[in-house]
């Protein structure tokens, strides 16, 4: 299959960060160095066929660097490159916006949520 080129800088990143974990995944590391049991529970809900999925997906690209310790028993830590570093520098006002609209958003998508149990999807 061949690549479409990137037709602006918008493009490159949300390739990067598409998927509902790899946001999230990047945040947390983004904090600190992290194991993949951590990073689990970082992330609630997330399984761990996707957490794999998308640990790989993010080192592949380049945004998250996998240190293998070789000991008993076998450690392995994940941490942001300094690529994955600087793409979490810019999803902090992503992050902002959503904390300043939590509230808003939670509640359109409850009545949403509502409105399509009854029967109804008109709001």
């Amino acid at each position: 299959m061949q690549q479409v080129p990137y037709v602006c800088g918008l493009a490159p990143a949300i390739d990067v960060i598409s998927g509902k974990w790899k946001a999230l995944l990047l945040w947390a590391i983004a904090e600190k160095p992290c194991r993949f049991g951590e990073l689990k529970r970082a992330v609630p809900g997330i399984t761990e066929k996707m957490l794999i999925q998308h640990l790989r997906e993010l080192e592949a690209d380049g945004i998250v660097h996998r240190e293998v310790f070789h000991e008993i028993p076998p450690k392995v830590v994940y941490s942001a490159t300094e690529l994955g570093a600087s793409l979490n520098k810019a999803l902090e006002p992503l992050g902002a916006w959503g904390d300043a609209h939590i509230t808003e958003i939670s509640a359109r998508r409850q009545r949403k949520a509502s409105a399509i149990s009854h029967g109804s999807e008109s709001m």
